[in-house]
């Protein structure tokens, strides 16, 4: 069998699965070029970050050079967690879509067993396939984009933890 006769076998719920994945793909290489960007350049981003922070320090008390310091790591890292939850959507959602195919494809092979008994197998056998096809592209579609979605989660909290070990002893310079 062809991909798409694979794909048209699954009918409307599994091209909207592929139009999922197109998305979610395009998001996650979209946030890895960035992330390694970002990594690139973390030391002047360090810099930049402890250059502007200096200036809100002079009227601050220690504490609050903390505070600022751990907020302005924040928004940076916020900027980069753009599209995120789009991916986390796509992991979550494509596995109840293709649940949802599977209950379709069942309910579809009922009917046919209601209206025409056991006699055509063959009708039958298009409702489960349908349920199965569904629940197979549900499933290829959702796990990567889980895996991605936590390793890029995990990128960024570590991005975080270096950009923090990175600006103290800018901040500590004078």
């Amino acid at each position: 069998m062809r991909l798409i006769d694979f794909i048209n076998a699954g009918g409307s719920i599994t091209w909207i699965l592929v139009a999922m994945n197109i998305l979610g793909l395009s998001l996650i290489f979209w946030r890895m070029v960035v992330l390694r960007e970002f990594k690139k350049k973390l030391s002047s981003e360090a810099a930049e970050l402890a250059n502007e922070l200096k200036s809100e320090f002079k009227t601050k008390n220690l504490i609050t050079h903390m505070d600022l310091v751990k907020d302005g790591i924040s928004r940076r890292v916020h900027e980069l967690e753009v599209g995120m939850t789009s991916i986390k959507v796509v992991a979550t959602t494509a596995p109840l879509l293709g649940l949802l195919g599977t209950v379709v494809g069942i309910y579809e092979a009922f009917q046919v067993i209601s209206a025409k008994g056991l006699s055509d197998p063959g009708q039958f056998a298009s409702g489960i396939s349908y349920a199965l096809i569904t629940t197979i592209v549900g499933l290829i579609v959702a796990i990567p984009h889980y895996i991605a979605h936590n390793y890029l989660s995990g990128e960024l909290d570590s991005l975080e933890f270096k950009m923090e070990k990175q600006i103290s002893p800018l901040l500590q310079a004078e």
